[in-house]
């Protein structure tokens, strides 16, 4: 997994734990799915980035 892969999953990991303390300490509606919105995001690119790093490591064999 190179460097700027493994940053991009620890960046899109905080950004799905903010998106879990805003969603969990919404007032309103929109905040509340604004923060679901966050979270979703983060988790869905995680899984993603590895979902790419083991499609290119198959392709290298």
């Amino acid at each position: 997994m190179t460097g700027s892969r493994l940053f991009f999953m620890v960046l899109y990991g905080v950004v799905a734990l903010l998106g879990l303390f805003m969603a969990a300490g919404a007032r309103d509606v929109g905040i509340s799915i604004f923060g679901w919105g966050m979270l979703l995001f983060g988790v869905l690119n995680i899984f993603n980035a590895i979902k790419v790093h083991f499609d290119e490591a198959e392709a290298r064999h």
